[in-house]
């Protein structure tokens, strides 16, 4: 069913992993998709993929703490009916080893980078109307993680950013919902796994750390913006979904 037909959505870090998901998804749900993301030649591959398959999508080069790029962005894709607020970094270290520029940097991506997009395109929404924000935050943003401190700071604010903004904008036709992904088996995840000395050993651990014993994959975390963006949760606002495979349900394990 082409339940976003006729409806522009914007991607940001849309050139692998769940962005990239959420584009093919997206357009395969009739969007015409822009595909913004910093690495252009990712964004071109994932371009390339989105029209083989019959869809419709371009790409704009976006860094997402960058001014100059926000503005030409917006003169490039001056409306969106859909904003995906996907792009971000991680960062392993606590609370003694996470230096100050290791935390500036994840605020600068993770949580300034939200907000940067949504000043850039909500207000268009607003004139029009009408308009959906999906933002990616994390179970990180629900629960602390060991070792995890500055990157679980990060999503617990874009949990705040995602809650916040969906009362501000309540009444104007605007939704702001975002998704709390456990475990994903993106590209980035299986080069770490193949890092380990014991790779099989290190995916099983990874993947019984969420109830049903597995990893997501991220087609099933784009079904769920595919989902927050469509007409069928026009009175869902300030949701933080997790996608999670039960893991939010139980206690919080090791990172």
């Amino acid at each position: 069913m082409k339940t976003l037909e006729g409806r522009i959505a914007l991607v940001t870090g849309a050139g692998s992993g769940i962005g990239q998901a959420i584009a093919e998804a997206m357009a395969a749900a009739g969007a015409e998709v822009v595909v913004a993301e910093i690495r252009e030649e990712a964004a071109a591959a994932t371009v390339a993929g989105i029209r083989s398959a019959g869809g419709n999508a371009r790409a704009v080069r976006l860094d997402v703490t960058s001014e100059t790029d926000l503005a030409e962005a917006l003169l490039s894709v001056p409306a969106v009916d859909i904003l995906v607020c996907n792009a971000g970094i991680g960062h392993v270290g606590t609370v003694l080893t996470t230096t100050g520029a290791d935390f500036d940097r994840m605020m600068s991506v993770n949580v300034r980078g939200v907000f940067n997009c949504m000043k850039t395109w909500v207000p268009g929404m607003v004139t029009r109307g009408r308009g959906s924000v999906v933002n990616l935050a994390s179970t990180a943003g629900l629960g602390g993680l060991v070792d995890r401190f500055a990157y679980s700071v990060s999503k617990h604010a874009v949990v705040g950013v995602t809650r916040s903004a969906a009362l501000d904008l309540a009444k104007t036709g605007v939704r702001v919902n975002c998704l709390c992904p456990g475990r994903v088996e993106t590209p980035f995840v299986r080069s770490r796994i193949a890092e380990y000395p014991d790779p099989a050993a290190a995916a099983r651990e990874m993947a019984s750390t969420q109830a049903m014993g597995r990893m997501a994959q991220p087609s099933e975390v784009a079904a769920a913006a595919v989902f927050l963006a469509s007409d069928a949760a026009s009175f869902i606002t300030g949701a933080a979904l997790p996608v999670d495979g039960g893991w939010t349900a139980g206690m919080f394990p090791k990172a």
